[in-house]
């Protein structure tokens, strides 16, 4: 059955969420959500393929609820500690503490599930903490050992916690990573590891990642118990309803395209991407020196900086936010437009994240590259990553200086020409560093 034609309400959820969602408006569940809910409702471990903006947040976080739900409801009714329906029988479902944690890579991606998971136990008595670093971590220790259900966390500042004994995961039911695979890009792997240390062996586990890599999965060997795998579009693919371009140009010519296509086209709000926090900061620079409102978004800014900055873009006062890619990992922002990326990021799997800012929940939105020669060996690497071809075309006004070598010129139909190029380029490389 596909999604369209289930309710949340056949899902298996309680009345008190789908009121919930009725309020928010939410219509059908999205096809991951579709997916993973009815397993992690009959006690599954999941490890779940699936891009920001098809809903995956719900498909983690509504499962969680109910069952806190189901646990607290028998709690009051029976005095014996009575098994959840599709739980362990060796968890204890009424236990104190706190039941729940979902460890996520980022500040902006705490916030964000946050924010749902306080968004949809609206009408409960469900509890959560965020818990990240660059605030203050007395308002945190006070908010924890009031009592919590569920924390959100990021690896390095939980572990602070868990160190300095402000709060137990002895009682811990259900683990959730979301963005599996960023947070062992920002080079988490050590911090999760002695998190999993200090949790119950018996658990439900969930993993969620945009992509689910050979990485991923040697890494899931050690978290998850026979994982029911759920993937909703193929494997390194772009999230629907993006249209994508790639203009070849120059690269001394960026700059002043971007700053055309600003100006030009009707977009209220533009994501740029920089693979530097040197380059985000000029970027930023030079789209403001043309009266184009623009800030930077990087992690050599302040935690306050970065929201105030974050506020003033979704509020409209910037219309440009340049960011790096670690920087951006989690942000929410709806209706996004377009997102332009200044170049090619050097990891295909990160093309993939960046467009997905825009495109969301069913809207449609735009993906602009802008292509130089230097970066044509990074094209071929992530066109062969997403097994399709990027069209490419010449921006009128901004084409390429064609008496430059090389030259980079729009490609004809066959995929093997380009390939031939980029050997080439780098055979007269290497030759050259010999000479």
């Amino acid at each position: 059955m596909s999604a369209s034609a289930l309710s949340f309400s056949t899902l298996g959820l309680d009345p008190t969420l789908t009121q919930r969602l009725d309020e928010l408006e939410y219509q059908q569940p999205t096809d991951i959500q579709a997916a993973a809910i009815p397993l992690m409702l009959a006690g599954e471990d999941v490890m779940a393929g699936a891009q920001t903006g098809t809903g995956k947040t719900a498909a983690f976080v509504l499962p969680i609820l109910q069952r806190l739900i189901a646990a607290k409801n028998e709690s009051l009714t029976h005095s014996d500690n009575t098994k959840t329906p599709g739980s362990d029988s060796q968890i204890n479902a009424t236990s104190s503490g706190v039941k729940a944690l979902i460890l996520v890579p980022t500040r902006e991606l705490a916030q964000q599930v946050h924010q749902s998971v306080v968004q949809y136990a609206e009408h409960t008595d469900i509890s959560a903490v965020m818990v990240y670093g660059g605030v203050s971590i007395k308002a945190q220790v006070t908010s924890i050992q009031a009592g919590v259900d569920i924390i959100i966390a990021t690896p390095g500042r939980l572990l602070d916690h868990l160190r300095n004994k402000v709060m137990s995961l002895s009682s811990l039911q259900y683990l959730v990573l979301d963005e599996a695979d960023r947070m062992l890009d920002m080079g988490f792997k050590e911090e999760i590891v002695e998190v999993l240390k200090r949790l119950p062996k018996q658990r439900q586990t969930a993993l969620f990642s945009a992509t689910l890599d050979d990485q991923i999965f040697r890494f899931s060997q050690r978290l998850l118990r026979s994982p029911k795998i759920v993937e909703t579009a193929k494997r390194n693919s772009t999230a629907a309803k993006i249209i994508e371009k790639v203009y070849n140009l120059d690269s001394e010519r960026k700059s002043a395209l971007l700053g055309h296509i600003v100006n030009k086209e009707p977009w209220s709000q533009t994501l740029v991407f920089s693979r530097t926090k040197q380059g985000a900061d000029k970027i930023a620079a030079q789209l403001t020196a043309n009266k184009i409102s623009a800030a930077p978004f990087h992690a050599d800014l302040s935690q306050f900086v970065r929201e105030s900055t974050l506020a003033d873009f979704k509020a409209g006062k910037v219309k440009v936010l340049v960011a790096t890619d670690v920087a951006a990992r989690g942000l929410d922002i709806e209706q996004l437009d377009a997102v332009v990326n200044f170049e090619l990021p050097f990891k295909a799997e990160d093309y993939v994240h960046r467009i997905g800012r825009t495109g969301r929940a069913g809207k449609d939105g735009v993906a602009v590259t802008f292509l130089s020669p230097d970066d044509e060996a990074l094209l071929v690497a992530l066109e062969r990553k997403l097994d399709r071809r990027l069209p490419q075309q010449w921006y009128q006004g901004f084409e390429p200086d064609l008496t430059k070598e090389p030259a980079l010129q729009p490609r004809k139909a066959k995929k093997g020409s380009l390939k031939q190029r980029a050997r080439q380029k780098a055979i007269a490389d290497s030759a050259r560093k010999r000479k």
